[in-house]
C-alpha cells in the first residue's frame, strides 16, 4: 500500500509507467530523490543563471539557483501544509529544461524551432523529465519515459499548463508531448497550477530577485550610491513598470524601494571585506524572508484550515511585496543584463548556438550522443530531426557548447 501523506490521494502518486518496487518512503520522497540524482541536474552547474558559469567563482549557476529555490519552496510549502518532499522536487525540477546561457539561449533556440513549434525552457522541462532523461523504460513503447515521476510532481513542475498560444511567450509542452502533459493534468482545473507549483514559483522569484542583485553588488556592477540618484531610480522604476508590473502605478514602486532602504539591514556601503560580506549575506538573508513570510502569513490568513495541498488553495502574495519583488528584479536587468558590453556578447552566444544547430543538421546527426542519436536515424521528416538536435544542444552546457562549436564550426 503507497504510503500517502495527508491531504493527497492515490491519483496524485499514479505514474506514467506503472511500478511494482516497494518503498519506506513516499512516493514523492522518491520522486524527489530521482530528480536530485539525475544527469540533467548536474549539468546546471555549468549552465548561466545570470553571469556566464565559471566566469567568476561567487555568482550563482543555473544548480546553485536552483537548490536555493528548492530550499525556499520546501520550508514554505511545508508552512502550509503541502508535502515537502514535493515541492522540494517542483524547486529541483523547474529549471532542468534550461539551455546554455540562459533566457539568451532560450530565445534563440525558440527562433530556431519557430516552424516546429518554437522552444520554451519550461516545455523543455517537461520533455526532460518525461522523454530525454534516463531513468525508466517504458515496457509498451521500447522508449523512454525520462525519470517516471509521479502525476502530483508533473504536475507541481508545470509553471504555464497550456500549448504554445499568441497572448504568452511562455507555455508548458510541445505538440508531440501532448499526450503526458494531458495525463499529468487529469482532474486539475484548466489553465490554473496547484498550491505547490505557485509555491515553487514564488520561492524561484524571490530567490533570483534577492540573489541576483547579490552577485552584482559583490561584482561591483551595482554600487549602493546608485539608488539615491533620481535617474537611477527612475531608470529603475521604468523596468520594474513596464516589464513586472505595468498594472501598478509607478509611484508604487518608488515607495516599494524605499520601504527597503528604510529596512534596517539595508547595506550602508559595500568595499567586499569579510565585514561588507557578512553584512551582505545578512541583507540577502532578511530580505528572503521578509518575501517568504509576507506570502505564508497571507496564504494562511485567507485559508486558516491547514493541511493546505494540490487545488484546495491558491498562495496570496500581497501587493507590496509584490512591488518589492519587482524593485529587485528591475535591478538586475538594468545593471547585469544591460551592462556595457553584454548586447555583444549575447550576440556572440546567439550565433554560436544558431552555427551548432547547423552544423549537427548538416552532418546528418553523426556527432549526436548516443542516448539521442538513434532518435534522429528514427525521425520521419525534417522537423522531427531539427527537435532532435534541439534536444542535444539543449542538453549541454555553456563550456561544452563552446566546445562542440569549435569543434565542428571551425
Amino acid at each position: 500500500m503507497t504510503r500517502l501523506p495527508d491531504g493527497y490521494a492515490e491519483a496524485d502518486a499514479a505514474r506514467w509507467v506503472s511500478e511494482d518496487s516497494p518503498s519506506l518512503r513516499t512516493p514523492f520522497a522518491r520522486d524527489r530523490a530521482r530528480v536530485l540524482h539525475s544527469s540533467a541536474l548536474r549539468r546546471l552547474a555549468a549552465k548561466t543563471q545570470v553571469f556566464v558559469a565559471g566566469s567568476a567563482d561567487f555568482p550563482r549557476t543555473r544548480l546553485t539557483h536552483t537548490l536555493e529555490v528548492a530550499q525556499l519552496a520546501r520550508e514554505m510549502g511545508e508552512a502550509l501544509g503541502c508535502d515537502p518532499d514535493l515541492v522540494d522536487v517542483a524547486g529541483l525540477a523547474h529549471d532542468l529544461g534550461h539551455p546554455p546561457f540562459g533566457h539568451n539561449g532560450e530565445r534563440e533556440l525558440n527562433r530556431i524551432a519557430e516552424a516546429i513549434g518554437g522552444f520554451e525552457g519550461n516545455a523543455q522541462t517537461l520533455r526532460v523529465l518525461t522523454r530525454l532523461e534516463a531513468k525508466v523504460i517504458d515496457p509498451v513503447t521500447g522508449r523512454s519515459a525520462g525519470l517516471d515521476l509521479t502525476r502530483a510532481s508533473l504536475d507541481a513542475s508545470c509553471k504555464y499548463p497550456w500549448p504554445r498560444r499568441d497572448d504568452s511567450e511562455k507555455f508548458g509542452y510541445y505538440a508531440d508531448d501532448a499526450q503526458i502533459f494531458h495525463w499529468l493534468r487529469q482532474g486539475a482545473p484548466e489553465g490554473r497550477t496547484c498550491l505547490e507549483e505557485q509555491v515553487m514559483d514564488w520561492a524561484d522569484d524571490v530567490a533570483y530577485s534577492v540573489h541576483d542583485v547579490e552577485d552584482a553588488i559583490h561584482a561591483g556592477h551595482v554600487t549602493l550610491e546608485m539608488f539615491t540618484s533620481a535617474t537611477e531610480r527612475e531608470n529603475i522604476m521604468d523596468i520594474a513598470h513596464r516589464k513586472y508590473l505595468p498594472q501598478v502605478d509607478p509611484a508604487e514602486l518608488s515607495a516599494a524601494l524605499d520601504r527597503l532602504m528604510a529596512a534596517g539591514y539595508w547595506p550602508a556601503s559595500y568595499a567586499g571585506t569579510h565585514r561588507d560580506l557578512a553584512g551582505l549575506k545578512e541583507f540577502t538573508s532578511r530580505l528572503i524572508g521578509r518575501f517568504c513570510q509576507a506570502a505564508e502569513q497571507a496564504t494562511l490568513a485567507a485559508y486558516p484550515n491547514t493541511p493546505l495541498t494540490r487545488y484546495a488553495a491558491a498562495l496570496v502574495v500581497p501587493d507590496q511585496t509584490r512591488a518589492e519583488v519587482a524593485v529587485m528584479k528591475a535591478v538586475t536587468v538594468l545593471y547585469v543584463m544591460r551592462r556595457a558590453g553584454a548586447k555583444e556578447a549575447y550576440a556572440r552566444q546567439r550565433a554560436l548556438l544558431a552555427e551548432l544547430v547547423d552544423a549537427l543538421l548538416h552532418r546528418e546527426g553523426r556527432d549526436l550522443e548516443p542516448w539521442i542519436e538513434p532518435e534522429f536515424r528514427g525521425a520521419d521528416d525534417d522537423a522531427s530531426r531539427l527537435r532532435v538536435v534541439i534536444d542535444q544542444v539543449a542538453s549541454l552546457t555553456d563550456g561544452s557548447a563552446v566546445e562542440w562549436h569549435a569543434r565542428l564550426c571551425a
